[in-house]
């Protein structure tokens, strides 16, 4: 066997042994909210000092949020871009097109991160100035105030008003086009509130049940009734994904869901393995944020048994809760890597900022 041959064959064995790295290796995904003080898009230091973070503690994404409560940090005329243009005049240019540039010379994706029906406290919200209360998912009781919406103690968008749908679409194509580097988003807030009091009983989404269904009451046992809601959020999905892609071919989808498997289904209304099989979505982000991490194992596990490609999983870590227990934190984070997702997901930023503690068992896990 000539010296040729050999070299041939300990370059191929060597390929194949980094292939097989990468595919087992861990990817890394830190959100960063906009509740953050200072704001990270507020300006060029505190983008810069993102980007530097997320480096040197291997971060591969950056989940950066910009939309909130009907608050936009982007150019939008469906929420109120006052924040994009305070960070706009802060910065001297697009903080957000900046974040992208400084984070892409460092290798490092960013993801726009979208609060999509939820309006937390904004009762001033633009959207609701434009339509009125009428658009907020409520239960059956009659409502006099606004205050009367609030579930949770924030007010929701109703999935199943075709209004709502059409300002979301709107506002995901409107981003696509404006940031043509983007890598991709993650869709949060994609459901309605948990079940107590039972949700869904607009004016608009019931005549539209009861028109299409044909049914002439509405019972909150009835299946028809449960799978209706839960067919509104997946095609709000399907809507706002489907603008998105028409906009820009192969933008990389994740939605978030909720966890146990159990409240997402039935009180959520999210049929997430769903949207997985008929590739609705490319990836789903269990955010459940337990305190421990028995929960989360229990999470993990029924997660592993309603999909047959795990790697179309992020599971996210709750550092904020986890702020003064790195230990748990570490455990977490630890179990997360080995259950082999497709990316571990701190939430968030700032609270590895708080205690160092965590950034060190970040470091460790990564050892």
């Amino acid at each position: 066997m000539t010296i040729r041959y050999l070299f041939m064959i300990f370059f191929l064995v060597f390929e194949l042994q980094v292939t097989a790295h990468c595919e087992d290796a861990i990817r890394y995904g830190l959100l960063v909210t906009v509740l953050q003080d200072p704001v990270t898009l507020g300006s060029r230091t505190e983008i810069e000092k993102l980007t530097k973070f997320a480096k040197v503690n291997q971060v591969d994404t950056i989940f950066i949020q910009i939309y909130r409560a009907n608050k936009a940090y982007f150019p939008s005329k469906v929420g109120d871009s006052a924040p994009y243009m305070a960070c706009v005049k802060s910065v001297g240019e697009d903080p957000l097109a900046l974040l992208i540039k400084k984070a892409h010379a460092s290798g490092i994706k960013v993801y726009a991160w979208l609060n999509m029906m939820s309006l937390g406290e904004n009762k001033n919200a633009v959207i609701l100035k434009k339509y009125g209360p009428g658009i907020l998912t409520c239960g059956p009781a009659p409502k006099k105030y606004i205050e009367d919406y609030k579930t949770d103690g924030q007010y929701f968008l109703e999935p199943g008003d075709l209004r709502v749908r059409k300002e979301l679409v709107d506002m995901t194509g409107d981003i696509v086009a404006a940031y043509p580097a983007l890598d991709g988003l993650l869709f949060d807030y994609i459901r309605y509130p948990d079940k107590d009091p039972p949700y869904g009983y607009t004016a608009s989404n019931i005549s539209r049940f009861k028109k299409t269904c044909n049914h002439k009451f509405v019972q909150e046992s009835d299946t028809d009734w449960k799978e209706w809601k839960r067919r509104q959020v997946t095609e709000t999905l399907e809507a706002v994904v489907n603008k998105a892609r028409s906009v820009r071919r192969g933008m990389r989808i994740s939605a978030t869901a909720c966890a146990p498997y159990a409240r997402a289904y039935h009180e959520a209304f999210q049929d997430w393995p769903g949207w997985i099989e008929k590739g609705v979505v490319d990836y789903i982000a269990l955010m459940s944020y337990p305190p421990c991490a028995r929960l989360l194992k229990k999470y993990v596990r029924e997660a592993k048994e309603k999909t047959p490609d795990f790697r179309k999983i992020n599971i996210a870590v709750p550092a904020y809760k986890l702020v003064n227990s790195p230990g748990v934190f570490n455990e977490q984070l630890a179990f997360c890597r080995n259950s082999k997702p497709n990316m571990c997901m701190i939430f968030d930023y700032e609270s590895l900022l708080k205690n160092d503690a965590l950034i060190k068992a970040l470091a460790e896990v990564n050892k």
